[in-house]
């Protein structure tokens, strides 16, 4: 019959009579006489726990209770509790002071499945181990799965599947496990990894600033292209005075500042206030009108770029300048809400951005126009997304949350007015955040990752699942720190397989994107200051000035 403390085994100690002392030496001894096996000061381990290891380490007043099962390659540190009937196989390392509670799996190994036509337990184990940090407390009936590593000071809730890594101080929980708040805050500074990774990753860029504008000037044409090969944009050139901006401070260094000036200005047809399209020849088509999506987003990179350079728009925007509330509204019923929310938000962030200059350059905007675009917003938004639209049946929320991001950067954020419902859009995000087709390391591409990065940010006042933002955001800012190409900057998408592809090509639109980005991730970890720069243009984290 097994004593008390061996399943309490605190209790030894002050318990324990010399004969049980004598047992627990001779069990010592046994252990310690096996290779690869050693066992530290006032260890304690039940006669009726099975301990099959191939290697074992156990640190200073570390217990192992009754029925549990410990194989294969397993290290402790000190002052960790094993409790009953936990099962701990495989390769697993424990700092000091972990405790384990009853009945919980830590399973450092798995069966592969590779051969579909050899049975699962033909098939070999592979291992790629679990690692433990300190001061951890994993609950009971807790499952840890191999190849995950749980930070210093983090806690596993009771009945918890833990599939992916857990950041220090995380309190996860559920199946599969997420964060549910944080035990210990994220600390970031000048001090921290974070802090230092940062500021390497803004003295980097800054460096190679002009490396990259130089990459993409097209010294035949006079004009910036996105990469080497490309035709000039019209967003080349915009990019090119962003970059340069956030980066150097200045103008491009390949043109004065007043040619550039002069050349968007003149980019602008006076009839529309829109600015079409390059054709092969470097002239900007006649713009088909406000439904062109070019044009329509012209109005955002133009305007921002004569912005930083201290200028604005020449002429008139007429697609808020000659519209009455009637026109807007029914403008913006027929935009395709359903099915494509991303198309709509795209066309919506042109209207509020077209309000924008033509209040900065003092046109008058006719009676309720501002007040119908916003109302419009409020009224139609959907108080269980927080956003604008109906989800699709084969992206996911992909499309409202693109079209959130379009939408909302051109109204509230640009106007700074607060967003109806920032909860449901934090849970709309999250939740789109968790989409491996498009969230999966080899799938990120700027857009997607922006349109998560600047709803979040946009949301984060009230504190609403800050500690699992803060885990999406960490996780998107590791990839992102890690895709600058020296001497080129960012493509759009980083992690594809095939670096050949066109979109994982440096370009100055990846590369002012990115910035912007990193920016945003940056700054919901509180550690933004660590850049030493703001981004000011498009994808500008303030209100519009």
């Amino acid at each position: 019959m097994s004593a008390r403390w061996d399943f309490s085994p605190w209790l030894f100690g002050s318990e324990a009579g010399p004969d049980d002392v004598a047992r627990q030496a001779e069990r010592h001894a046994e252990l310690r006489a096996r290779a690869d096996h050693a066992l530290g000061e006032s260890v304690y381990i039940a006669e009726s726990a099975n301990v099959d290891t191939d290697a074992l380490a156990l640190g200073a007043h570390t217990t192992v209770a009754a029925g549990a099962y410990l194989t294969g390659d397993l290290r402790f540190g000190e002052h960790c509790t094993v409790n009953a009937y936990t099962v701990v196989r495989g390769r697993v390392a424990a700092g000091d002071g972990v405790r384990i509670g009853a009945h919980t799996s830590i399973l450092g190994f798995n069966h592969t499945m590779s051969d579909p036509d050899l049975p699962v337990h033909r098939q070999p184990l592979e291992t790629q181990g679990i690692d433990i940090g300190d001061d951890v407390w994993i609950g009971s009936h807790v499952v840890v799965l191999d190849g995950v590593t749980v930070g210093d000071q983090a806690v596993l809730a009771a009945g918890a599947v833990v599939t992916k890594d857990v950041p220090a101080g995380a309190i996860v929980g559920g199946n599969p496990a997420k964060l549910i708040r944080w035990r210990v805050p994220p600390r970031a500074g000048t001090a921290s990894p974070l802090g230092a990774r940062l500021a390497a990753y803004a003295d980097r860029a800054r460096d190679q600033a002009g490396d990259v504008l130089a990459r993409a000037w097209d010294a035949a044409r006079g004009l910036f292209a996105d990469a080497p090969g490309d035709a000039p944009t019209v967003r080349a050139q915009c990019d090119a005075v962003e970059v340069a901006d956030v980066l150097l401070g200045s103008a491009p260094p390949q043109t004065p500042r007043d040619e550039v000036v002069a050349r968007l200005r003149g980019w602008q047809d006076p009839a529309t206030g829109l600015v079409g399209a390059l054709d092969a020849g470097g002239v900007p088509r006649q713009p088909a009108g406000f439904d062109d999506p070019d044009a329509a987003y012209h109005v955002l990179s133009v305007g921002y770029a004569l912005d930083l350079l201290g200028s604005g728009f020449a002429a008139p925007l007429r697609m808020v300048t000659e519209t009455t509330p009637e026109r807007l509204t029914a403008l913006l019923d027929g935009l395709p809400w359903r099915g494509g929310a991303w198309h709509a938000g795209h066309f919506a962030d042109a209207i509020g951005t077209a309000l924008h200059w033509s209040r900065r350059r003092g046109d008058a905007i006719p009676a309720g126009v501002e007040e119908a675009f916003f109302g419009w917003l409020l009224r139609r938004v959907s108080p269980w997304t927080g956003m604008w639209g109906e989800p699709g049946d084969a992206d996911g929320v992909l499309q409202i949350v693109n079209g959130f991001y379009r939408a909302s950067r051109g109204s509230f954020a640009q106007f700074s007015v607060p967003l109806p419902y920032p909860d449901r859009v934090v849970d709309t995000v999250l939740r789109h955040a968790e989409d491996e087709r498009f969230f999966s390391a080899g799938a990120l591409n700027a857009c997607n990752v922006l349109d998560v990065a600047h709803p979040l940010w946009l949301a984060r006042r009230s504190g609403y699942r800050s500690g699992e933002i803060a885990v999406v955001a960490e996780r998107l800012l590791d990839h992102a720190l890690g895709a600058w190409n020296d001497g080129a900057g960012h493509g759009f998408r980083v992690g594809w397989p095939a670096r050949t592809a066109r979109d994982a090509t440096p370009g100055l639109q990846g590369t002012e994107m990115w910035l912007s980005i990193v920016w945003l991730l940056a700054d919901l970890l509180g550690a933004s200051g660590e850049l030493g720069y703001t981004p000011r243009g498009v994808h500008r984290p303030v209100r519009a000035g």
